[in-house]
């Protein structure tokens, strides 16, 4: 098997094991089980046969090397399972197996199983994410520090504000992903062209019976070749995975030698160089980045395999045999890596402060602007602003003091003290946690 260094070092075990090759098969034997049982619930079998079926459908009964080698020869993999499955029952129900069904029925209801496992997991992760999320959001409502646009100081803000904006990302991704997992476990018997012709006129009645079996929906149109769910599934994927990643980015970011505001976890030689003895680096926040990139990557292809035509592809699912693997192990491993990132970060409100003094405390720029627009009036204070910054920046000096040497003395007899405190003017920043935080508990408890 491939081996692949950023899986082997950071991929979830429980949705490995929900695409794993023995996750995989199980998925099929389980499906055709079910489909002889449903068959026997609407008398299109025998229990006896429906019963010998199911007991044949283990996993340890079947060869993996051959049934691989099979696959390779046929295309697909449902034949050369089906025929080992029939070898282990007597003469009766050995012609039995997979009656009126075709491989893509089988392996899109096994798909069906699996993204419910898979967005159940990711569902799981998110929680952990977002809880962890909504404890720093409230530990930091008041922890002031620079907001920055376009990678530039700009004005004050909270870091609790900060995470605020992810968390709220978070709580949507949880009542999408729910949603999207809900539209995905939905049951495929429909036959060769669509028409479930091979199962006679108790076809509908064996779907619904399958589809409760496996607590699966039922529908009455095939979609062999619609693949909207797959692909919206693959395409959530994505999305919670770009959201990790932005906050990665901002763990990256922030924990920079020259800012110092946040870090991830410590530990004995984490994130430690070969050669250079000081260094910590954020890993996982890298390996979320490269995570959610490849994830990202993956779920794109399967905007192709939409383009399947006639009633069933011709290559065009085979796109998904890859992507949607990739897709949801990469956005697990995201998620996990980032929830885990969040709950031991560690933030250093002392920084914050020391950066907040950066640069002349031109940050306050807007706030000095908008309290003697009320006397000068918004444009004459924004130009004494402007160029109260440039003579700051210039010279190395102060900006309250360049401004007010600049203003007659009427106006700043007006206008009083220019001196703002930075947590003066974070404005609703206490508001945006507490609503934010809110709003998680209401997500998170909806379906749960």
């Amino acid at each position: 098997m491939a081996f692949r260094l950023l899986e082997r070092l950071y991929a979830d075990p429980p949705m490995v094991d929900v695409w794993s090759e023995h996750g995989t098969v199980r998925a099929w034997l389980r499906v055709e089980a079910a489909l002889a049982q449903a068959q026997a619930d609407a008398g299109v079998l025998d229990r006896a046969d429906a019963d010998a079926i199911g007991a044949a459908c283990r996993l340890d009964a079947i060869d993996l090397d051959r049934l691989w080698a099979g696959a390779r020869n046929v295309g697909y993999p449902i034949l050369p399972l089906v025929r080992m499955i029939a070898d282990k029952l007597p003469a009766g129900p050995d012609g039995r197996v997979h009656w009126g069904a075709t491989t893509q029925d089988i392996m899109d209801t096994a798909l069906s199983l699996q993204l419910g496992a898979a967005g159940d997991r990711l569902a799981e992760l998110l929680v952990a994410f977002g809880d962890a999320l909504a404890q720093l959001t409230e530990r930091h409502a008041g922890t002031v520090m620079p907001a920055r646009t376009h990678a530039q100081q700009a004005v004050p803000t909270t870091f609790g504000a900060k995470t605020a904006v992810l968390l709220g990302e978070v709580a949507r991704h949880l009542t999408e992903m729910r949603r999207l997992t809900a539209d995905a476990r939905v049951v495929s018997l429909f036959g060769a062209g669509g028409t479930n012709a091979a199962l006679g006129p108790r076809s509908a009645q064996v779907r619904r019976a399958l589809a409760g079996r496996l607590d699966l929906a039922d529908t009455g149109v095939p979609w062999h070749v619609a693949r909207d769910r797959v692909t919206r599934f693959g395409l959530g994927c994505a999305t919670v995975a770009a959201t990790c990643v932005r906050f990665a980015r901002e763990v990256i970011d922030l924990s920079r030698t020259e800012l110092g505001e946040v870090h991830e976890p410590a530990g004995h030689h984490r994130g430690a160089s070969s050669t250079m003895p000081q260094k910590a680096n954020p890993i996982s926040s890298e390996a979320v980045i490269g995570f959610g990139v490849a994830t990202g990557g993956a779920a794109g292809t399967l905007l192709r395999a939409m383009e399947a035509g006639h009633e069933r592809a011709a290559g065009e699912w085979q796109i998904e045999w890859m992507a949607v693997p990739v897709a949801a192990e990469g956005s697990a491993a995201a998620l996990r890596l980032a929830g885990e990132t969040a709950a031991g970060l560690r933030v250093s409100p002392a920084a914050m402060r020391r950066n907040l003094a950066a640069d002349g405390g031109l940050l306050m720029a807007e706030a000095l602007m908008i309290r003697s627009a009320e006397v000068l009036g918004r444009e004459r204070a924004h130009d004494l602003a402007y160029a109260a910054a440039e003579r700051a920046r210039r010279d190395g000096t102060d900006l309250v003091t360049e401004f007010g040497a600049e203003l007659p003395a009427g106006v700043a007899a007006a206008l009083g003290s220019l001196r703002i405190e930075h947590a003066d003017y974070v404005g609703e920043a206490a508001q945006i946690c507490a609503a934010a935080v809110r709003e998680w508990h209401e997500h998170k408890g909806a379906m749960a």
